[in-house]
């Protein structure tokens, strides 16, 4: 594997709104940092490899926060409920995937960390190799970390 870590770019971090809009806001209590290292975020594929070899679905899905945006690699239609999310692996999982990652970068913020890259996925019944690029985006929410982004799309040929 090549690729590195960096430091979570600013254009990525969210905006926080100005003075006015915030006093009419209710916003969610500030967390303290709690940044997670590389070896953290690489875990956290092999934990979410882990559930996809479970063949649970739910399982999968209960590694992703409940407002995370699922874009995945063999269906076009974006996910953005657990019950999308859910979907969308029940069908996936039925070809038994197994991943490997091929290429990463890691960037890391405070409650907030990408790992982004390759992986290749055998599939099996029927037999195929699927060769994907992807973006995950972990996040810290009430003391949590869950998956809040997930995009994969077919290498192209």
């Amino acid at each position: 594997m090549s690729g590195g870590t960096r430091p979570l770019p600013a254009a990525i971090l969210p905006k926080l709104p100005n003075a006015p809009a915030a006093q009419a806001l209710q916003l969610a209590p500030i967390q303290a940092c709690r940044p997670l290292n590389a070896r953290q975020v690489e875990g956290w594929f092999e934990r979410w490899n882990e559930a996809l070899a479970s063949g649970d679905p739910a399982k999968v899905a209960q590694l992703y926060d409940r407002h995370a945006l699922l874009l995945p690699t063999l269906s076009a239609q974006l996910r953005d409920t657990p019950e999308a999310i859910t979907d969308y692996f029940a069908t996936f999982l039925s070809r038994h995937p197994s991943g490997t990652v091929t290429q990463r970068q890691i960037e890391l913020g405070c409650n907030l960390a990408v790992d982004e890259g390759t992986y290749r996925f055998a599939l099996h019944d029927p037999e195929a190799q699927v060769d994907a690029r992807y973006t995950f985006v972990y996040g810290r929410r009430e003391g949590e970390w869950r998956i809040l982004h997930h995009h994969s799309s077919l290498v192209p040929s």
